[in-house]
């Protein structure tokens, strides 16, 4: 089988516009709606959408490699970037390298690319990595650059990328081309070919997929002339598979009409997520307006906790056990203290002991 970048008309991506057209005003309709949202917040709601839509989005990111990451030392470090600071700490070389990349792409999203942004990038990614022989930089190495699955002894390839030999010629090209694209492509259609595009000449020894994401956030926030927040990571962390499949049954043509078909319902997904996650956190700042004097400290730092994890937090509900893993008290504390959630209404209760189970209430149905 020939790969796409083996093929005669590779670069020359073709797809059927006809099929994209609706995606395309499905996406201008909801990007007025989110940023109408983002326009009626007052400035502090607007700086916490911010903080806590860009640390979802790293860890989300880099969920999808299988990388774990400190959300409380995500949104620190970003908290600080923005503020033009040093981390807290430097105990947490990845949640800061990637905290970094993410404000320099929110507050560079309209420069021109180039090789030099792409090197920053792979800086700040690869921070405290001393595996890797080429970081800030294209890779050099003799050996075919292949994604595989399975056993050591046999492995499954998935696709092969170009040879290192041949990446600064196709970066040369592909820079080239972002950004003659802006004012030539619909934004669904640049996005999704610049991330396909990218991925497949695969040019970096780690970290293909983040960037390849990041460039994805940059052809639409440029596509919108704003920062966008747009929660494409957290939901292809959601349906992975079906990323991963979509790539790969992509590999192999340059007609990409199947994977922008894929790549638009997904950002529209996205979009549909990040509304209600705005939603969500506007509800979350009226609901400590209205309880914040009624709660203790260890019901707060519970609440913070599930708030954390964004809508998804509430999946499965709030047992005795996790509030003792989460607040550190007794057995007895953390039911008393749970009972009184739902005695001032700030809670319902259902199941019966071990089974017992604690649920939000009040949280729009829409949002959950």
């Amino acid at each position: 089988m020939k790969y796409s970048w083996q093929q005669s008309d590779w670069r020359n991506f073709s797809y059927d516009e006809t099929k994209l057209k609706q995606l395309e005003r499905d996406f201008l309709r909801l990007s007025g709606v989110a940023i109408g949202i983002r326009r009626s917040l007052n400035d502090e709601n607007r700086k916490m959408v911010r903080v806590s839509f860009l640390s979802d989005e790293a860890w989300g990111t880099s969920e999808i490699e299988g990388e774990i990451l400190d959300r409380e030392s995500l949104q620190s470090s970003i908290q600080r970037y923005f503020n033009l600071k040093e981390p807290l700490s430097k105990n947490h070389p990845r949640e800061n390298g990637i905290a970094r990349m993410m404000v320099n792409l929110y507050r560079s999203f309209d420069d021109a690319l180039s090789h030099d942004t792409l090197f920053r990038w792979h800086k700040m990614l690869m921070n405290g990595r001393t595996d890797l022989a080429a970081v800030g930089q294209y890779r050099f190495h003799s050996e075919p650059m292949q994604i595989v699955s399975g056993r050591i002894d046999k492995p499954r390839v998935h696709y092969e990328a170009p040879p290192s030999e041949r990446v600064q010629d196709e970066m040369d090209a592909f820079v080239e081309w972002f950004n003659i694209s802006r004012d030539q492509l619909t934004p669904l259609v640049r996005a999704g070919i610049a991330h396909l595009y990218f991925e497949h000449i695969h040019p970096f020894e780690d970290g293909n997929g983040r960037i390849g994401r990041a460039l994805i956030e940059k052809a639409l926030a440029q596509s919108l002339a704003q920062p966008t927040l747009i929660a494409v990571s957290q939901t292809i962390q959601g349906a992975k598979k079906v990323y991963y499949d979509a790539l790969e049954a992509s590999n192999s043509s340059n007609e990409v009409t199947d994977w922008l078909l894929y790549f638009g319902a997904m950002v529209l997904d996205a979009q549909q997520f990040t509304i209600n996650s705005i939603e969500f956190l506007i509800w979350q700042t009226q609901f400590f307006d209205r309880y914040a004097t009624q709660l203790n400290a260890r019901q707060t730092r519970m609440l913070k906790r599930i708030f954390q994890e964004g809508l998804r937090g509430f999946t499965g509900g709030m047992s005795v056990k996790n509030y003792i893993a989460i607040t550190k008290t007794s057995p007895a504390t953390a039911g008393r203290d749970l009972n009184d959630l739902v005695g001032k209404g700030i809670m319902h209760r259902t199941g019966e002991r071990k089974s017992t189970r604690y649920w939000m209430v009040g949280i729009p149905k829409h949002l959950v």
